[in-house]
């Protein structure tokens, strides 16, 4: 059997299908048959201009290897591999870094405390008695609040995003998830954030499908039975060896499994069933380190100016994560727009890549319009 990779197909009324073949992909789009698309996560897909001759599907699974700062996510069949996702989560961008990422969830909340903190303290007039000062009672008990924390929120909900955008071109039949651990309820001593952040994420990714959980001590066994490899040393990597692979090996636990076996000579256990890994497009997902809510710098400059900093709208139509093209040089240069400057002298656009690193600056007119913001930046 020929090992090539899969195309989303949707019916004319966008109804999920099964996956087909390059090749048959092809010859439905130059027939005028299906026409090509692509979500906004990356992945290509055909959409039939004509009714299907049928609506039978196979088991499609989903498998999400959750790490601190990077997941895993791989949509499996019996037969092939359709798509695999490396997300950067935003709530801890570095995970060996000792001092917070500012541009992280967690940066950003521990600088929007830090200057909470200088601007109640401006207000407090201290040459009065400490009974007459200008103290705001608190108007609810904070200490008290079930929900998540704010980084591991922004987490889970990149990975259900990727998983809400997928569902609209494939027939997501169940989800395996890892067990991350972390559950100190048997203990007596409550739940750790990142369980709560686990079990609300299936919560909410049970409403695309049922999900169910797998041992994290069963993962290697399975990689290693399909013959994948696991790079241990730098996760960081966006490679399919640091995540994806170990999701693939979360979503074969639905076709093959490790049973075992008796008969009149011998006992033991065997593998049983099949999971075929196929080629497939390999997308790194991340987000825009945006300043949404930073309308200025904190320190001020010469001449006691408080320079601009954040926003999402630029004077020149374009905003802040919108994917654009400018030439350089001769070179065609590709990246997100995250920011701009506006002088009596100077008119240009910052374009950065997926990992936010800054290609260079360019001038508006010389820049173009792709797409617009979907507040993720995605390259396979």
């Amino acid at each position: 059997m020929n090992k090539v990779t899969r195309i989303p197909v949707v019916s004319p009324d966008k109804k999920q299908l099964m996956p087909t073949t390059p090749a048959r992909a092809r010859k439905w789009i130059k027939s005028g048959k299906a026409v090509g698309k692509r979500n906004k996560v990356g992945v290509f897909y055909v959409q039939l201009l004509r009714e299907p001759s049928g609506h039978e599907i196979q088991k499609i699974v989903v498998g999400t290897d959750r790490g601190k700062a990077f997941t895993g996510i791989a949509f499996q069949s019996k037969l092939a591999t359709i798509a695999l996702f490396h997300a950067c989560l935003p709530g801890f961008y570095k995970s060996k870094r000792t001092s917070k990422d500012r541009q992280s969830v967690t940066g950003k909340m521990s600088k929007r405390s830090e200057l909470r903190r200088t601007r109640r303290g401006q207000r407090i007039n201290r040459k009065v008695a400490f009974k007459l000062r200008n103290h705001r009672e608190k108007r609810f008990s904070n200490r008290r609040q079930n929900k998540l924390p704010p980084s591991v929120r922004a987490n889970r909900e990149m990975e259900l995003r990727i998983l809400a955008e997928m569902a609209i071109i494939l027939p997501i039949s169940e989800i395996r998830d890892e067990s991350c651990g972390g559950n100190s309820k048997q203990n007596g001593f409550g739940i750790s954030p990142v369980t709560v952040g686990q079990e609300w994420f299936r919560t909410e990714a049970s409403k695309f499908a049922p999900v169910k959980e797998v041992n994290s001590l069963d993962t290697g066994k399975y990689r290693t039975q399909l013959g994948l490899i696991k790079d241990k040393k730098d996760k960081s990597k966006q490679t399919p060896e640091t995540h994806a692979n170990d999701a693939i090996a979360l979503a074969s636990t639905a076709f093959i499994q490790y049973k075992k076996f008796h008969t009149a000579k011998s006992h033991g256990h065997q593998w049983v069933g099949e999971c075929l890994v196929t080629p497939s497009p390999f997308i790194v997902v991340t987000r825009p380190k945006l300043f949404r809510r930073k309308l200025h710098q904190e320190n001020y400059s010469k001449g006691g100016i408080l320079k601009r900093q954040g926003g999402t709208i630029t004077p020149f139509g374009f905003r802040s994560g919108d994917y654009v093209q400018a030439s350089r040089k001769g070179e065609v240069i590709r990246g997100w727009v995250g920011g701009f400057t506006n002088s009596g002298k100077t008119k240009n656009i910052s374009i950065y890549d997926h990992n936010w690193s800054r290609i260079g600056q360019f001038n508006p007119n010389n820049v173009k319009l792709i797409k617009r913001s979907s507040r993720l930046c995605v390259i396979a």
